[in-house]
């Protein structure tokens, strides 16, 4: 398996570079569960859900035998009681001499989430083994963690086990500017300010006939120095041919972002055609800064006129 290319769901059809492999002894199994803990955001509360069906994904589970995945609403104010771990070992079907390990452990793993600021703690499968003695016991044979980012400053013990090695290389590079970054498959690249402006903004792209480069927020008061390193990120995709910058001046403002562009066009020596739309405080000091910039910079008035222009530039 090392140096080979694994391909999994998780991964996608690129798949990812084997560079460790773990080795352990493998238990006799005698029952597979599933066990996770994430927030529900329908009812603002942390859930933990079981199933007997462990081993396969939940959302197979979801849709074609829902009735057999099991949830439990925790109060977060009192953390998970012990009669909600009986209950849910109940309902895993689990037998006596097993109930009470099951309510420490699922304890554990609701405490895990808690503390590290997770977003989600998923064992799958949870197994129940049989040791040498004979006796059962349970074993998270695979698990996996998802950590919310903004929290990652209160467990430097965690992010010390981060592993560069494991994330896209222009994902690293954005995370030194603080820039959010993700990589996609179109060729019109998106800068834009806002978690939901960029999402809306790859919509109405799709919408146009477009197909996204990226998703890239730089956030709500990025620096000429933020702007510059997010056209690098962007030109150092080779799928590029477009690029839109869709800016709502809020807390930015807008002759500070058309100044940085400006600046980063320059520095970059940009070729690819370039849409801009912005919008918001101090607007007309910024579209006038990019109007005597002298640069080749297609100015649009909203954010349907600045897609079409920017769709019909790509596929001319």
């Amino acid at each position: 398996m090392l140096g080979n290319v694994l391909v999994t769901k998780q991964t996608g059809p690129e798949g990812r570079l084997v560079s460790k492999v773990l080795v352990s002894l493998a238990p006799k199994i005698t029952k597979e569960l599933y066990l996770a803990v994430l927030l529900d955001r329908a009812c603002s509360r942390p859930v933990v859900m079981a199933s007997t069906e462990g081993g396969v994904d939940i959302e197979e589970v979801a849709a074609k035998t829902p009735e057999r995945i099991v949830k439990e609403m925790i109060d977060p104010s009192l953390g998970m009681m012990p009669y909600q771990g009986r209950k849910l070992a109940a309902a895993l079907g689990l037998k006596a001499d097993l109930i009470n390990p099951a309510t420490k452990l699922l304890s554990g793993v609701y405490k895990t989430w808690w503390e590290c600021d997770a977003s989600l703690v998923e064992i799958n499968p949870l197994c129940v083994v049989e040791e040498a003695d004979g006796k059962n016991a349970l074993l998270a044979v695979d698990a996996k963690m998802s950590l919310d980012d903004n929290a990652l400053y209160r467990h430097p013990n965690i992010h010390a086990m981060r592993d560069l090695a494991e994330e896209a290389p222009l994902e690293i590079e954005a995370s030194k500017y603080n820039l959010n970054y993700i990589k996609l498959d179109g060729n019109i690249a998106c800068l834009v300010n806002g978690a939901g402006l960029a999402m809306a903004t790859m919509d109405i792209v799709q919408h146009y006939g477009g197909s996204p480069a990226n998703f890239l927020d730089v956030g709500g008061g990025a620096s000429k120095e933020q702007v510059t390193a997010a056209f690098k990120i962007i030109l150092s995709d080779a799928n590029v041919k477009g690029i839109l910058v869709n800016i709502f001046g809020g807390i930015m403002q807008c002759d500070i972002i058309a100044s940085g562009i400006v600046g980063a066009v320059k520095e970059t020596q940009l070729r690819l055609p370039l849409v801009v739309r912005l919008e918001g405080n101090n607007v007309e000091v910024g579209k006038k800064i990019l109007k005597e910039s002298g640069l080749p910079i297609v100015t649009g008035e909203s954010m349907a006129d600045a897609a079409q222009k920017v769709v019909r530039a790509v596929a001319e």
